[in-house]
């Protein structure tokens, strides 16, 4: 069985037991998750359901595993013949969710 879930203005396919890396969450690690804003569910003995523009009653069970910040992305601006070269770092952060179960 699978789903699709959206959070941080993303969206992600995810079944249970799988580990997915979402925009920072602000729950600290060990603590379970929930997340009710489903599109799809899918894959299991029933019929694919498809939400308009979600599903009512269906939520994903999950565990925050850990937090971190990902690689640096770096930002080069650059003006030809004008002698501007500008060099800004970036690391984003995020969390970690396993997903435990899908509820609905």
């Amino acid at each position: 069985m699978y789903a699709i879930v959206r959070t941080g203005g993303k969206q992600y396919r995810v079944e249970p037991g799988e580990t997915i890396y979402v925009e920072r969450l602000s729950n600290p690690v060990g603590e379970a998750v929930a997340f009710g804003d489903v599109l799809l569910v899918g894959g299991g003995e029933g019929e694919t359901r498809v939400g308009l523009p979600q599903l009512d009653g269906v939520a994903i069970k999950a565990t925050v595993v850990e937090q971190g910040r990902d690689q640096k992305v770096r930002v080069f601006k650059f003006k030809h013949r004008k002698h501007y070269r500008r060099t800004r770092g970036h690391r984003q952060p995020y969390t970690a969710v396993r997903i435990d179960a899908i509820e609905g």
